[in-house]
């Protein structure tokens, strides 16, 4: 692993666990996301495919659905206690390799995927050209690389609206560089494009969907899990919040996600950033 990657390493393994923990409703949450990347890949029997960030693996296992007993589907991600839950997941399929792999310098084997996918694993490289191009060695000439990635905060309630209510609660904590791995690090689809074509990548494209994520629960389990995770998680990290502090900042989300309640659940709208290119 590229010692410029240990810090992102270091990250998933403090909060693996409520990953691991949340992994049913954060896979109902990006349920339309993972839709949308496996409909631009479109995968095909006896492919071999790459899922990058793979975490609990469910997006590895619907790939190795879709590419059949003589297809092959590696997952790949830094976090082993993710990667545990992956392996341990009930599957008949026999064609799932997952890997423990910072793909930004894993040593692939050059020429040997048809695919490359990725749903929210790609937006923590610290040298993201050097990652693209690691990923497109290992690509076969005219393989496509399909990944999502949230677009601005502003139009993604799920992150701003926990934000606002940590930080109406807390204070804001430090302002970090808004290119710096993380979640919103590829919002500015011009910038991922120069990336992906300076790593070597071609037919490069950027396509921003609007959607609805479809997180499970009442509009307070919805509440309560947006507060434990992206940017809210971090404020309250930073300043060592109570249990009453997480409780006023669930209070507040539950007000910012009100107008989403419908017949079918609370249903967040988000902006999610479809990105394709060709090796």
């Amino acid at each position: 692993m590229s010692r410029e990657n240990d810090d992102q390493k270091a990250f998933w393994e403090a909060f693996a666990t409520l990953w691991v923990t949340k992994q049913d409703e954060l896979d109902r949450l990006m349920a339309p996301v993972l839709e949308g990347v496996l409909a631009s890949a479109a995968l095909a029997q006896g492919q071999r495919v790459l899922d990058i960030g793979c975490g609990t693996g469910t997006s590895t296992l619907q790939a190795a659905a879709l590419v059949g007993a003589h297809g092959a589907v590696v997952g790949a991600d830094i976090s082993d206690p993710m990667l545990e839950r992956a392996r341990a997941q009930p599957t008949s399929h026999r064609n799932v390799d997952f890997r423990t792999a910072d793909v930004a310098d894993y040593p692939f084997q050059p020429a040997s995927f048809d695919r490359v996918i990725s749903r929210f694993g790609v937006m923590f490289f610290a040298d993201p050209v050097a990652a693209f191009a690691n990923i497109a060695q290992a690509m076969k000439p005219g393989a496509r690389l399909s990944m999502a990635c949230w677009s601005y905060l502003d139009r993604n309630p799920w992150f701003q609206v926990p934000m606002y209510a940590a930080k109406a609660r807390l204070g804001a904590p430090p302002p970090v560089d808004p290119d710096a791995p993380g979640p919103l690090a590829f919002r500015d689809t011009a910038r991922v494009l120069t990336i992906l074509e300076r790593a070597g990548f071609h037919e490069v494209a950027a396509a921003p969907v609007e959607l609805m994520l479809t997180p499970p629960g009442d509009l307070r389990q919805v509440a309560t899990h947006a507060a434990s995770i992206g940017p809210a998680a971090r404020a309250i990290e930073y300043f060592e919040a109570t249990e009453a502090d997480f409780a006023e900042i669930v209070e507040g989300v539950m007000k910012g996600f009100a107008d989403y309640k419908s017949p079918q659940g609370v249903l967040v709208p988000a902006e999610i950033n479809f990105y394709t290119a060709v090796a």
